[in-house]
């Protein structure tokens, strides 16, 4: 039955997702957004580890951690130190269903050495990654499954000080196609182009 209501659930966002990468109108966003400084991007947490590309969901995540200290409006930190946001990132296999890999701590990096244009980035892994959104007991086991989620990839963000609830919904996603894409990162180049029209929309507030 929570199979069932969980493909529901996917199959609804899958609609949705069709009109949100050519959604143009600009959108308002909590305060706590654009004041935002610091982002911890992990795998979204009920992603399993696909069996074609088992390094895509990782590869995802590190592009978007470039392209975000690229931007530089926001800093990329490690589980367990405090992040204003976070954000969760899933490739897209271009099937709604798929063969994957389950059980696996897809989210622990002990250590990271980003290479990026400024320099070099290293991390060291503080804690546990937030794994709230998964749902039910969960077996911590390697072992195969059948995952339903959108075909395309997906980027969401969360409030940092709350972090992941399957009761409450991302303040912001987009889904499409190599939506995370390197070098370019779409997603990412969507989430400043909102940002920027709602700090414009802010100052011509009265």
């Amino acid at each position: 039955m929570l199979d069932s209501v969980r493909v529901l659930f996917l199959m609804i966002i899958l609609v949705a997702s069709l009109a949100t990468a050519g959604d143009k109108k600009k959108v308002l966003l909590p305060a706590y957004v654009l004041q935002a400084k610091t982002v911890l991007v992990i795998i979204d947490p009920d992603a399993g580890i696909s069996m074609t590309a088992p390094q895509a969901n990782k590869t995802a995540q590190d592009d978007v951690e470039k392209a975000l200290m690229k931007w530089g409006r926001l800093s990329p930190v490690m589980p367990g130190m405090p992040a204003d946001l976070v954000i969760t990132v899933r490739k897209g296999s271009g099937k709604i269903v798929q063969p994957t890999i389950g059980g696996e701590p897809t989210n622990d990096r002990p250590v990271v050495v980003q290479p990026t244009d400024s320099g070099v980035r290293i991390g060291v892994q503080q804690g546990r990654p937030p794994d709230a959104t998964q749902s039910g007991p969960q077996d911590t086991r390697a072992h195969p499954q059948m995952e339903a989620a959108p075909p395309d990839d997906m980027f969401a963000v969360y409030e940092g000080r709350v972090g992941l609830h399957p009761d409450r919904p991302p303040v912001w996603h987009y889904y499409a196609k190599n939506a995370l894409r390197s070098p370019d990162v779409p997603a990412v180049a969507e989430f400043r182009k909102i940002i920027e029209a709602a700090e414009k929309q802010q100052k011509t507030k009265p």
